[in-house]
Parts: C-alpha cells; structure tokens; sequence
C-alpha cells in the first residue's frame, strides 16, 4: 500500500500562485504515473497534471501554461506549480499514483481557494 501525504494547499487572490507537493511512501515499488486531480462542489473529479516515469506530462486545456506538473523519482514526490490562479481553479486537490503492479492510491485531498 502506497501512502500519500499533500502539502501546500490555501487561499489566494486571482492571479496569485500556489505550490502544492505530495510525499509518497510504504510499497512504492515502481511508481509509473503521478498526478493531481481536483474535484470542486458539485462536479465530478478531474484529471488536473499527470505526469509519467519518462517525464511526460499531460495537462487539462484549462490549466495548461499556467500550471507546471514535476516529480521527484528519488524522493518519490510530486508537485504542482499553479501560477495565474482563476476562482474557477477553486477545488479541493488529491494527489494520485499509480504503480507498475497497477495499484492505485489517492492523498486525503488539499483545499485551494482563489478569492476574487
């Protein structure tokens, strides 16, 4: 079991940024993708950044220039660097991860506000 502790979460004003980090540990094993995802009230999760053991990322069409998905392999960390933040970027964000073996595990979550 993998576990997943997030970070970095807070409130903001428009056009303000915000780092957001996830610590993995226990049965890491081989980690192929990490990723965030948010889910605001009312609506369904998203996939936010996701970002693969080779260093490829994908990002949604709403975030992409403005926020920048990396990973640490050493460290078995993931972070999201959100730069120009909108009050539709609102949501509580999770980090998630998947292994080779395919198992998966999602963080308790992080709130980010963006106050207008």
């Amino acid at each position: 079991q993998v576990q997943l502790v997030e970070s970095g979460g807070g409130l903001v004003q428009v056009g303000g940024s915000l780092r957001l980090s996830c610590a993995a540990s226990g049965s890491i094993g081989s980690v192929t993708i990490m990723a965030w995802y948010r889910q605001a009230p009312g609506k369904q999760r998203e996939l936010v950044a996701r970002i693969f053991g080779a260093g490829t990322t994908n990002y949604l069409a709403s975030v992409k220039g403005r926020f920048i998905i990396s990973r640490d392999n050493a460290k078995s960390m993931v972070s999201l660097q959100m730069n120009s933040l909108k009050p539709e970027d609102t949501a509580v964000y999770y980090c998630y991860v998947k292994t080779a073996s395919s198992e998966e595990s999602w963080g308790q979550g992080t709130q980010v506000t963006v106050s207008s």
